[in-house]
């Protein structure tokens, strides 16, 4: 059986504009055309998963409650534009942390989802502002890698 596509988006740099460890939703701003780039994979018939490291928690930059209530806020942004995020996995570790297996560079959060939702990594696509974003892709076996410019809107192919 073959599995279904998936679109794998960093957030910070990807999604929202990098202002450094974003987790109140008042510093959170949507990067330009990603409501129109989700729309268009999601009418492809792609999967949307968000993979973000987020080692602001563990550096006690923010707690676990405000991520999820950034979070939440994020997705019902999605939901109002009928775009369906699948899920979202966040690497809550300090980089120094070496039993992470899901912080990227690692392939963690990619091979989780790919196992959770079927997801073909061949046929797949992943967007990252970050050489650990296209690592950990790689590692993972995604077949269509993209590095965008900081804080630049998608280009579709």
């Amino acid at each position: 059986m073959i599995g279904l596509k998936g679109l794998f988006l960093d957030r910070d740099g990807v999604i929202n504009i990098d202002k450094g460890h974003v987790y109140k939703i008042c510093d959170f701003e949507f990067i330009e055309n990603i409501f129109e780039v989700c729309s268009y994979y999601q009418d492809k018939g792609y999967l949307i998963f968000i993979i973000t490291n987020q080692a602001g928690i563990a550096k006690g930059y923010y707690t676990l409650k405000d991520f999820e209530i950034l979070n939440d806020w994020m997705l019902d942004r999605f939901k109002e534009k009928n775009i369906n995020i699948s899920k979202v996995y966040f690497c809550p570790h300090h980089p120094n942390f070496s039993n992470c297996n899901c912080r990227k560079p690692k392939s963690g959060m990619i091979l989780k989802a790919a196992k959770e939702f079927n997801i073909d990594l061949k046929n797949s696509i992943l967007y990252g502002d970050k050489k650990s974003d296209i690592i950990a892709g790689k590692k993972a076996g995604i077949g269509d890698l993209n590095l965008i410019k900081k804080d630049s809107s998608i280009i579709l192919k």
